[in-house]
Parts: C-alpha cells; structure tokens; sequence
C-alpha cells in the first residue's frame, strides 16, 4: 500500500493489501485495506509491524506545530494499539470509528479471531484503572495514567505531584502493558471514551462510572508483545529521490551546511532548521523560497532568514545530478495572519496578562500558547517579557535560555522537562522556548 491509494484506483479485483510500513493514523489505514475485494471476492490485508517505523514517523512530527505534533503522536499511538492489540480487529476498528460490532468474533477473519490468545478476569485492574482517572480528575494521557499506576516518577508527574497521591503506583505488580491492554479493552468495551482531538485525554463514560460503583467480572485479554523479536535495525535503504524516500547524500550536504551556518550566526543548528526540516527538503528538492515554505517546519520567517543558502544548494545539487524533482511540491498561497491572531499580537504589545487574553478568546491559558507558538514560528516576534517577569525571576529565565542556546538538542518541551527534573512547569518552559525563538530565530 502506497500514497496512490489516496488517488483512487477504479480495481474492483484488488486481493492483496500489503503494509510495508505501518501507516500513519487507522484513518490511512482503514482507507488502503478497504480496496481490497471490492467485487464481493476474497480480500487478504497484511500488515508489517515494528514500533522503530513508528519512532521514524514521531520523528516527522517535530518540525510540526505542538498542537499538530500532539495529535499526530495521538493518531500513531492508535496505530500501536491496533497492530498489539488482541481483541477481534473488526470490532477494534469499527469502535475507533464510532460503531458497535457486538459479534464476539468476525467469523474467524482476522488473525486475532484466528488465533485467540489467553484472557483472565481483570476486574480489580479495571476497578483501579477507572478510580485512577476518575482520581486525576480526567485530565491525562494514557502514558501518563500508566505512569502513575506504575509507581514511575515522571517529569510531568512530579510537576502535578502526583507521586504523593495515594494511588500512585499501587498498579506497580503488574506491567505497563497490562495497563495499556486495560486501557484499550475498557476503551472498546465503552467504559472510557478518548478524544484524539482533545490530546487522548481519558475519561470515563456512564457505564465505566456503574462499573466502578459495583466492579463485576471483566475479561481481558492478554496483548501482543514484540518487544522480544528481532528488529529490522539492519535493514537499509539507498534509494535516491523516489517518492517517500530522503536522498541520504543530499541529507548529509544539507546537515553539513547548517552546521557551518549555526558557528556562523552563534546558534544551535536546530534554530535554523530541524532534521525532519532537511529530511523533508532531501526528499522534495525545494529550489526557491515558495517552495521552501512548504516543507514541514519552515514557516515565511525561516525561509527568509535562513532559506537562501539551502535552496541555492539543493538547485545545484538537483542540476549536477540531473535529478527530476517530484511534481506534487504544489506551492500554495501564505495565509495572512487571522483576526484572532492579529488580536493576541495587538494585546500582546499592550502587555495585557495571558489570562486576560486568553479570556477574551474563549481558551485556557495552554491553547492561546499553542497559538502564540504558532505565531512565532511563522517568523513573527513577540515580546513576553512583561509576563515572565511576573512568573520566573532572571535567574530562572536566564537557566531555561541558555538550556535551549547551549545544551538543548531539539526544542523538545519533554526534553526540557526532564532536563530540569521538576523545576519548571511545562508552561514555565513553553513561554521560555518562545521568548527564545522569537529572539533568537526570528
């Protein structure tokens, strides 16, 4: 199964369905295997499986947009439960997708269905499942729940101080898997509900709320576990310029250049761009600065501060390799900044408090940062300095900076999170990142 799924392919006869590579969300997913068997015939869906494909699609993300990075990690974890998950697949993603399938089994389609594996009463397991969420008042993740059931002291779960709660790893005799498998059985049996819209947050549903009032008998089955088999770490491509594939010579020029530019300019390399950012340009050949703006992670700013030297680069590289570049680089026009844009801008500048801005919005403080980011990493500076003054003293400000100036590998907020073990909230380290990047990049 490739990209020209999405293109449409008028084949009623298709038999065979095969993922090289697991895709990106069950959304990709359930569109590619629905060709198969189309005339009524027989329709053989096959799927490859290893989660170092899933790590290699995270790390597209990071170029991305926090709010689009997080629900792309949402969309992904989805397609991890799918491939580990045992219960009928069928059933599993006829409920991603809002049905109910209320057959036991497909009629031993799926291999799942096929080759059943061992289940065991989980009631108590499911009992703490639901009181923990219920107890963190429905406002995390499931890492994070399994985290916390774990006993394992997280970044985030110190900062919360949840490592204090009573219930804080009292689910640490049973692995982190038999909570994920608790978790994705009690989610298609509806006692949780999970949007992915919403960053997955998990709360629970009427029915999860009567479970927990009188717990009765919950089978649950055990999950797939790959974690044993061999990888496929030595498996290496060279392809060079085909669609999807990175042209690893060209990768290595442009990473070579940034390098060269960051002892320039006295920057990190990944203020000027992002290695998703030049994986993408060594597979799209971007040859100007329109062009440039389409490539993940590359807003108007960027590519005009930074984006010349590449795009010579790349024409000439494209030139004296005689490489035809790909024809859906489709430049399209830049978006002129929204009203509600303009107006966090505007309010900004009139040193208004966040709170109060975030108000006249309608949003919680983490969504107007999610659009201040935004805003910033189309090259657009702000001035927060007004609001950090009153939240961090210098010296605080002063260690979160030279963390992104000096030490910082990526602009990762989970990075930083661990680095500071608990110091600064994540909201501390977001406003932080962005006074950076607007100094600093833009």
């Amino acid at each position: 199964a490739t990209i020209a799924f999405g293109m449409g392919i008028d084949k009623p006869d298709v038999r065979f369905v095969i993922h090289h590579d697991i895709p990106k969300s069950l959304e990709s997913y359930y569109q590619e295997t629905g060709r198969a068997g189309r005339d009524g015939g027989e329709g053989h869906c096959l799927a490859f499986y290893s989660y170092k494909d899933i790590e290699k699609l995270g790390k597209f993300l990071q170029g991305k947009h926090v709010a689009e990075q997080e629900v792309g990690r949402q969309l992904l974890l989805e397609m991890v439960s799918y491939a580990e998950t045992s219960i009928c697949r069928r059933k599993f993603v006829l409920h991603y997708f809002g049905e109910t399938y209320n057959e036991e089994e497909c009629s031993k389609m799926c291999d799942n269905c096929r080759n059943p594996r061992e289940k065991f009463d989980g009631k108590d397991i499911v009992a703490l499942l639901l009181a923990a969420i219920q107890e963190l008042k429905e406002k995390h993740k499931a890492q994070y729940i399994c985290d916390f059931l774990g006993g394992i002291e997280s970044a985030d779960i110190k900062t919360y101080r949840h490592n204090a709660h009573p219930l804080f790893g009292k689910g640490s005799d049973h692995e982190e898997a038999t909570w994920n498998a608790a978790i994705r059985q009690s989610l298609v049996a509806g006692l949780l509900t999970k949007e992915v819209e919403n960053y997955g947050l998990l709360k629970v549903t009427p029915a999860g709320k009567v479970f927990l009032e009188s717990p009765s008998s919950f089978e649950l089955i055990k999950e797939h576990d790959y974690s044993s088999l061999e990888d496929d770490t030595d498996i290496i491509t060279n392809q060079k310029g085909g669609a999807g594939a990175s042209d690893e010579q060209l990768f290595s020029i442009l990473k070579e250049l940034r390098k060269k530019l960051s002892a320039e300019k006295n920057v990190p390399p990944f203020v000027i761009f992002q290695d998703p950012s030049l994986e993408d340009m060594a597979t799209r050949y971007p040859i100007n600065e329109e062009e440039l703006q389409q490539i993940a992670g590359v807003g108007q700013g960027k590519a005009k501060r930074y984006g010349r030297p590449f795009t010579d680069l790349i024409l000439k590289y494209v030139e004296e390799n005689d490489i035809e570049r790909p024809q859906d680089l489709v430049v399209k026009s830049i978006v002129n900044k929204s009203g509600a844009k303009v107006n966090i801008i505007r309010n900004i500048d009139r040193k208004l408090p966040l709170e109060d801005i975030a108000d006249s919005q309608g949003k919680a403080l983490s969504e107007l940062i999610t659009e201040i980011e935004h805003i910033v990493s189309s090259g657009t500076k702000v001035n927060l300095d007004y609001y950090l003054n009153e939240i961090m003293d210098s010296e605080a400000q002063e260690e979160v900076f030279d963390y992104f100036m000096e030490d910082a590998e990526s602009d990762s907020i989970d990075e930083a999170m661990e680095e500071f073990d608990g110091d600064y909230t994540e909201e501390e380290i977001r406003l932080m990142r962005i006074k950076f990047m607007s100094e600093v990049a833009n």
